[in-house]
C-alpha cells in the first residue's frame, strides 16, 4: 500500500497493481476548502488501485469518503453531507481525438484520459470531491421559507394575488351555498 501523493507512471511496473491510501494534509484541505466554499471537511480519504490494462494502459478505481459542510442555498445554514463515492479512471496512450469545433460532443468513455507524467493525488481528491458535492444544498426548514421581496412602502405579491380566478371560485361557492 502506497501512501505517496504522487505516482509516477514511468515509475510503475507493467504487470504489477499498486493500491494506494491517501488522505490530505491540513494545508491541502485548507486549499481545497476554499476552492469547492465548503464551511467544513472532515474525514477525507481516497483508497484506489491502480492496476495495468492492456500493453500500456492504466486503470485507476477507488473510493472517495468525506464528509463535507456546506451552506444552505436558501439560508446559508450549514449543511453536513457524508460522500462515499466510487470513481474510475483509465490513463491510455491513445485517448480519443479531440475534435477542435465549437459543437463537441462527449466521449462516450468519460473515464478515458491521456496518462499523465504523474497522478497528483491531492487533485484526485479534489476533482473526485467537486464532481460528488451536492449541487443545491438544502436544509430541511428551507422548504418553509417564504420570501417576499417588494419596493418600500408596498405590499408584496402573494401566491393568492397571482391567482385571482381561486377568488372568483371562492365567492361562486359562497354565493351558490348561501343561496341554497
Amino acid at each position: 500500500m502506497s501512501h505517496a501523493t504522487v505516482v509516477r507512471f514511468a515509475d510503475l511496473k507493467a504487470n504489477r497493481e499498486l493500491d494506494l491510501a491517501f488522505v490530505p494534509d491540513d494545508e491541502r484541505l485548507a486549499v481545497v476548502k476554499t476552492t469547492l466554499d465548503l464551511l467544513g471537511l472532515k474525514k477525507p480519504r481516497i483508497t484506489a488501485r491502480l492496476s495495468p490494462s492492456g500493453t500500456s494502459d492504466w486503470l485507476l478505481t477507488g473510493t472517495l469518503g468525506a464528509t463535507v459542510v456546506q451552506p444552505c442555498v436558501a439560508t446559508l445554514a450549514p449543511v453536513t453531507t457524508r460522500i462515499d463515492e466510487a470513481f474510475e479512471r483509465l490513463y491510455t496512450q491513445t485517448p480519443p481525438p479531440v475534435e477542435d469545433s465549437a459543437e463537441m460532443e462527449m466521449p462516450e468513455d468519460d473515464r478515458i484520459e491521456p496518462i499523465p507524467e504523474m497522478l497528483d493525488l491531492n487533485d484526485l481528491f479534489e476533482e473526485v470531491l467537486a464532481l460528488n458535492l451536492p449541487l443545491y444544498p438544502r436544509v430541511a426548514e428551507a422548504d418553509n421559507i417564504v420570501a417576499r421581496v417588494t419596493e418600500p412602502g408596498k405590499s408584496a405579491m402573494t401566491d393568492d394575488d397571482v391567482k385571482p380566478f381561486a377568488n372568483l371560485a371562492t365567492l361562486r361557492d359562497k354565493l351558490t351555498k348561501d343561496g341554497n
